[in-house]
């Protein structure tokens, strides 16, 4: 039973870091990339869809996207929800495609980027220390009716550890992405 318990938490902070790795790839960092574009709805036949199910985003270089709908008809919607989104970029439509350019980030904007990836990292470690909480507290229970104290010792050592080497790996992730983002 512990080891089930053990187990869980492993897959659950994993979980939280591949999370972490997924917000990132949403911060913009001074290159174009498709995933930047992720998060955005676009109201389509009255249905947010997702801007990735309408157009195939592309990036021809490092500094541009290109999104091309399917449905021509779309263009206008997909531009509109570009522009009410938080990405901070100016859609060019010509008719058939929208281009994106993406502008080098000036001093103040890359600050403000490492501070919003500190805060996701931040986040990442809270979930992290709180999927600790829950594995001990099962195994709390279970020290109560099936295991002994030194038997729950030894199991809430291993999830401090496992918590250790998770939260080791989210700082891992955040000083990556805080290179590139101060990469000029």
């Amino acid at each position: 039973m512990p080891q089930a318990i053990k187990k869980s938490a492993e897959e659950r902070m994993e979980k939280a870091i591949n999370a972490l790795k997924r917000d990132f790839s949403s911060l913009r960092a001074g290159k174009a990339s498709p995933s930047l574009l992720d998060r955005i709805q676009v109201e389509y036949y009255g249905t947010l869809t997702p801007l990735n199910q309408l157009a195939n985003v592309t990036t021809p270089d490092s500094r541009t996207l290109l999104i091309q709908p399917w449905d021509k008809s779309s263009l206008a919607e997909i531009e509109r929800a570009i522009l009410k989104s938080d990405v901070g970029l100016t859609p060019s439509n010509d008719g058939a495609i929208i281009r994106l350019s993406v502008p080098m980030l000036t001093e103040e904007r890359r600050v403000e980027l490492v501070k919003t990836a500190k805060k996701i990292a931040e986040d990442a470690k809270v979930a992290i220390r709180n999927i600790r909480r829950d594995a001990n507290d099962s195994i709390k229970k279970l020290e109560k009716a099936e295991i002994s104290e030194d038997e729950s010792k030894r199991h809430q050592d291993d999830i401090q550890k496992l918590t250790d080497k998770y939260i080791t790996e989210s700082d891992k992730v955040l000083a990556t992405k805080e290179k590139e983002i101060l990469e000029v």
